[in-house]
C-alpha cells in the first residue's frame, strides 16, 4: 500500500510544470470498503469544513430539526460554507429570530462577507460585519437549535459540551472509528480527525443512507438531499460546490473544506469520496475534485462549469494565457 501522498495537480506556464500539488484521495463503496485509493488510505486528517454535514447529523437524528419546522434549505445551510451573501445571512438571520436568538448568541465570530458586492456596499455604508456573514453561520445556527433542544448552556462550542459530544459521537459513528483527537476550526467549533480512509467511509454512509431505517441513517439521507436540492445554500455564485453539483449527471453532494479538503456523496451508487491536497491549496483541491468526478463519469469535462476548475487558464496582467492548471499525467 502506498504511504505517500502522489501527484494529482500541475500548474504549467508555457511549457513547464511550474508547480506541482499532491494529495490522497479514496473512495469507498456502502459496505465502507476501499473502491481505489490514491495516496495513503490510512493518513489521518482534519476534514474541516468537509465535516459539516456529519456535524448537522445530531441536529436531524435529535428530532430537534422536526420540532423547529426546518426547511429543506435550513438543512443545506447547517451543512454550509456559504458566502455570506444577503440569501444566506438573511437566511439565518431569521433563523435565529425563530429560535428568539441573535447574531450575539452565535460563536463563529464575525467575517467580511465573501459577496463582493454586498462586502463593498457594507464597506461604503460604515457597517460591520456580522457573525451571520460568517461562512460557517447557518452551522451554528443548527447548533444552536439542537442546544436549545437539548437545554444545554450557552457556550455550545466547548469540545465538551453537549452538542459537541453528540458532535463526536455520530463522527466516530459514521467513521467507525474512535478520532485520533481535534483542532479548533476557524469557526471556533471542534473539527474531530480521522483517517482518510474513514472520512470515505462515513460518505459512503451518507451516500447509502436512503436504504436504511435508522435514526442515524435517515438523518444523513435528509441532509444529503437537502444539499443536492439547495446547491445555492452550500456554498453560492461562483462557487466549486455549488457549479459542480449544478452540472453533475446524476445527483451528488459536493462540499469543500478549508487546506484542500473535499468530499463528494453519491447517492444513486452508494459511494462516498475524500480529497486531501497536502498543502492545502483550493486551486488544487478544486482541480482535482473535478477530475475525479469525471474519472466517474459524473462530470462532464466539456462542460464550462467543469472545464473552470478542472482545466482553469491563467492569464497575466494584460490578459494574455500564460499559463493553465491541469490534472497531473498519471491523476486520477
Amino acid at each position: 500500500m502506498n504511504t505517500h501522498p502522489i501527484p494529482m495537480v500541475e500548474v504549467h506556464r508555457g511549457p513547464l510544470a511550474e508547480s506541482l500539488h499532491s494529495g490522497h484521495a479514496v473512495l469507498c463503496d456502502a459496505s465502507g470498503d476501499v473502491i481505489q485509493a490514491w495516496g495513503n488510505p490510512d493518513q489521518i486528517i482534519l476534514p474541516r469544513s468537509s465535516a459539516k454535514m456529519i456535524q448537522a447529523l445530531p441536529l436531524v437524528a435529535s428530532g430537534a430539526a422536526d420540532a423547529r419546522s426546518l426547511t429543506s434549505a435550513q438543512l443545506a445551510l447547517a451543512c454550509a460554507s456559504h458566502e455570506g451573501a444577503p440569501l444566506h445571512a438573511d437566511a439565518v438571520t431569521a433563523w435565529l429570530a425563530d429560535l428568539g436568538l441573535t447574531d450575539d448568541d452565535l460563536r463563529c465570530g464575525a467575517e467580511p462577507s465573501r459577496d463582493k458586492d454586498l462586502r463593498f456596499e457594507m464597506i461604503r455604508e460604515g457597517r460591520k460585519p456580522c457573525q451571520v456573514h460568517n461562512n460557517c453561520s447557518g452551522k451554528h445556527a443548527g447548533f444552536l437549535t439542537l442546544n436549545q433542544h437539548l437545554g444545554a448552556g450557552s457556550e455550545y462550542v466547548e469540545p465538551e459540551h453537549a452538542v459537541q459530544l453528540a458532535v463526536r459521537d455520530a463522527f466516530e459513528t459514521v467513521t467507525d472509528a474512535t478520532s485520533p483527537g481535534y483542532g479548533i476550526d476557524g469557526c471556533s467549533a471542534p473539527n474531530f480527525a480521522t483517517t482518510m480512509h474513514g472520512m470515505a467511509r462515513a460518505m459512503a454512509f451518507f451516500a447509502s443512507a436512503g436504504g436504511r431505517g435508522d435514526g442515524l441513517s435517515k438523518a444523513a439521507a435528509r441532509l444529503t438531499e437537502a444539499m443536492i436540492a439547495n446547491p445555492e445554500h452550500v456554498a453560492g455564485q461562483g462557487r466549486a460546490c455549488t457549479l459542480l453539483m449544478r452540472a453533475a449527471k446524476e445527483p451528488v453532494a459536493i462540499k469543500t473544506g478549508a487546506e484542500g479538503y473535499f468530499i463528494a456523496i453519491l447517492p444513486n451508487r452508494g459511494q462516498g469520496l475524500a480529497l486531501k491536497i497536502t498543502d492545502g491549496t483550493t486551486r488544487a483541491s478544486n482541480c482535482a475534485i473535478a477530475a475525479l468526478l469525471v474519472r466517474l463519469g459524473v462530470l462532464d469535462a466539456g462542460h464550462p462549469d467543469v472545464k473552470s476548475f478542472l482545466n482553469p487558464e491563467i492569464r497575466n496582467w494584460r490578459g494574455l494565457l500564460t499559463g493553465d492548471i491541469r490534472p497531473a499525467p498519471s491523476f486520477p
